[in-house]
């Protein structure tokens, strides 16, 4: 068996959609762990503790049952204490996470399998952030089941086809426009801050489109450094002006929002930026700061 697996946390009130993610993630390739399947037997609290000590993600699926669960908040918070990545995956409409959930899920944007959106599209966004969540350390190859292993019978008609691969950062796709966010290449010289290079959208993925996030500890601060240049992501209010620069202070955070209008299982965003505290968007063809937040502020998380 493989080493490492994708944990799945839920309430049992929720145990047919949790089986359907199980299986279609074993069907992918993926090493998915569910209690019924893989581990509960005899005491329920070490069999958690196994399930979360063996596992690289730890996928919690959010309902106002889990919530109230003490079981599902035990297992959580020991998973938060070990330093698991976490992937939240909401499954209740109108339900928020608060209290204890939502200081764990702080700042972490969660994946759609509320009642109407479509299957196939919420396994797709779950694979790929999964994958994306995995320590540096940690291989995509390390959660990814045998030939042998993975099941005998036919797929089933709601697990899609998917590629399994890490890819090196996050890549901002425009909603509205389809163009991705990228950096020009060319470097402009700003008299209070030095160099800066400017940014285009582009209608493909490169290099230079994909972001490494980062997070200030316990915040909901976020940065984003480009993964071709190492410059990052920042916004200046006085100029209307999207920039990347090497070093980052306040006019680089950023706070990462979901787009909660969302229905259809993509991962769309809204980027703040806390210092110039407008809304990134595309209007007229060009990159701007905004101050309400509207459809052409919404990114999708590729």
């Amino acid at each position: 068996m493989a080493k490492h697996h994708v944990m799945l946390s839920y309430q049992w009130n929720i145990q047919k959609l949790v089986e359907e993610v199980y299986k279609g993630l074993r069907h992918i390739g993926i090493n998915a762990w569910m209690d019924v399947h893989d581990g509960i037997s005899g005491n329920i609290n070490d069999s958690m503790a196994r399930g979360v000590d063996n596992a690289v993600v730890v996928c919690c699926f959010m309902t106002s049952d889990y919530f109230s669960s003490k079981n599902c908040k035990k297992e959580l918070n020991y998973a938060d204490a070990q330093s698991k990545s976490i992937v939240p995956v909401m499954c209740e409409r109108g339900f928020k996470a608060q209290g204890w959930l939502g200081i764990i899920t702080a700042g972490l944007l969660w994946i759609d399998f509320r009642e109407g959106t479509v299957f196939e599209n919420s396994l797709i966004s779950l694979v790929k952030e999964v994958v994306n969540a995995l320590d540096s350390n940690v291989p995509e190859t390390a959660i990814r089941l045998s030939q042998s292993e993975m099941p005998k019978e036919a797929a089933s008609a709601r697990v899609p086809e998917v590629h399994i691969k890490k890819k090196p950062g996050r890549a901002f796709l425009h909603k509205l426009t389809g163009k991705f966010l990228a950096e020009s290449g060319q470097v402009k010289f700003h008299p209070a801050s030095g160099s800066r290079s400017t940014l285009v959208l582009r209608d493909k993925a490169e290099d230079t489109s994909y972001w490494v996030e980062g997070r200030q500890s316990k915040s909901e601060i976020h940065f984003f450094k480009n993964y071709a240049t190492n410059g990052y992501l920042g916004y200046d209010p006085n100029g209307d002006y999207i920039y990347t620069k090497a070093q980052h202070y306040g006019a680089e955070e950023w706070i990462l929002k979901a787009d909660e209008q969302s229905s259809d299982g993509r991962r769309g965003v809204v980027l703040f930026a806390n210092f110039g505290k407008k809304y990134l968007a595309i209007r007229d063809g060009k990159l701007t700061g905004v101050s309400k937040y509207s459809e052409d502020c919404i990114w999708i998380l590729d």
